[in-house]
């Protein structure tokens, strides 16, 4: 289940966030917006979901999350981007990195 979140995430939203994958979720994260969208097949399913919500492109970054290990991974198709200097599909800029870990880390943190 694709799961949007404003608000720290509950275990039942978690759970529900690791139907498709065990062990990890694939996450979209609104870096502007500071709201963040897991679970589902692709990265790009959590991404509609931001865009469909109100959220801008240039604003959303994808991810990986390891509840086990409460690690980030900056892995995702939808982070190539030369327009805005990411020519591959992990993030290469740091303070997009950090922004990421930090909103993941407040709404999916602590929670396994």
């Amino acid at each position: 289940m694709i799961v949007l979140l404003s608000k720290k995430a509950t275990d039942i939203e978690l759970s529900a966030m690791q139907e498709v994958y065990s062990g990890f979720i694939k996450i979209a994260v609104d870096i502007r917006r500071k709201v963040l969208v897991g679970g589902g097949e692709m990265h790009s399913d959590c991404e509609s979901v931001l865009l469909e919500d109100g959220s801008q492109q240039e604003d959303i970054w994808g991810a990986n999350w390891y509840p086990v290990e409460q690690l980030v991974e900056f892995e995702s198709l939808i982070n190539i981007r030369p327009t805005q200097g990411n020519r591959g599909i992990v993030i290469q800029d740091e303070q997009i990195r950090q922004a990421v870990a930090a909103i993941t880390e407040e709404l999916l943190g602590g929670i396994q």
